[in-house]
């Protein structure tokens, strides 16, 4: 069943008021019909059946038929600080990201990061990395929809580092070491407690610099690696996010 997210402004009581993009995708590409049934989630991640009631060139009308008791999103928040990387690279990272519950992505200016966004230049990306997320969270039924943050430089991440339990960055320097003097992303998901919220670092194509890991360590953030073998950037943050939500929701209630 499709499934849409509203704002609090399209609540009137019973009635919700689908309007934008989300008329479109139900009435062309979806071809509903009054009395079929879709899935609304509210901005404070609750779901609702509803029934379909009225549609119109710019507006679809639905009524709340039943709250859903469900919930699909990771027992912990991971947030997704992601060095600028080249080309189409973000968006991929992003819509899959979503996919496997990532709560939040933070592009970072890396030292490392060919590609340069400024303000400017990310306002007008912004709006369609907004649109992937969206589609994303409703093709994977989540709940909410993971938050886009602004461009940032490594010294504001850090800064903003302060709010999380658990921080850490890939490091390849990590992989290449022996495993036995390495820090293993084993042992740091077997240590996560539910309602962790975890900040995960991964470097542009070119890596995190020395220099960065050295800000990084000094912040409290710890060096890990991810497997023995050397990842491109789009396959590091989605084998971190893709490691948590299988420590967290299959391995560790497994039987």
């Amino acid at each position: 069943m499709q499934r849409y997210f509203i704002s609090k402004e399209q609540v009137e009581g019973q009635i919700i008021r689908i309007t934008g993009e989300d008329v479109h995708h139900i009435t062309r590409v979806m071809r509903n019909k009054p009395g079929d049934m879709i899935i609304c989630n509210t901005e404070d991640g609750n779901s609702a059946l509803c029934k379909i009631t009225g549609i119109h060139e710019d507006e679809v009308q639905a009524v709340i038929e039943s709250w859903l008791d469900e919930s699909v999103e990771l027992p912990v928040e991971v947030s997704l600080a992601q060095g600028i990387p080249k080309g189409d690279k973000f968006e991929w990272i992003i819509q899959k990201g979503t996919e496997l519950g990532a709560a939040k992505f933070i592009p970072f200016a890396a030292e490392r990061s060919v590609a340069k966004w400024d303000e400017q230049k990310f306002s007008k990306k912004a709006k369609r990395f907004n649109k992937i997320i969206k589609e994303a969270s409703e093709q994977s039924h989540r709940n909410q929809i993971p938050e886009l943050s602004h461009v940032m430089p490594l010294k504001t991440l850090i800064e903003e580092s302060e709010a999380y339990t658990v921080k850490l960055f890939a490091y390849e320097e990590e992989a290449k070491g022996e495993v036995a003097n390495t820090s293993s992303f084993a042992a740091v998901l077997d240590n996560l407690a539910d309602n962790d919220r975890i900040l995960m670092v991964i470097g542009p194509e070119g890596g995190i610099s020395v220099e960065e890991a050295d800000h990084l360590k000094v912040a409290g953030f710890q060096a890990i690696r991810l497997g023995k073998r050397i990842l491109r950037t789009e396959t590091a943050a989605l084998y971190a996010l893709a490691s948590i939500s299988y420590h967290m929701e299959e391995f560790r209630y497994k039987g």
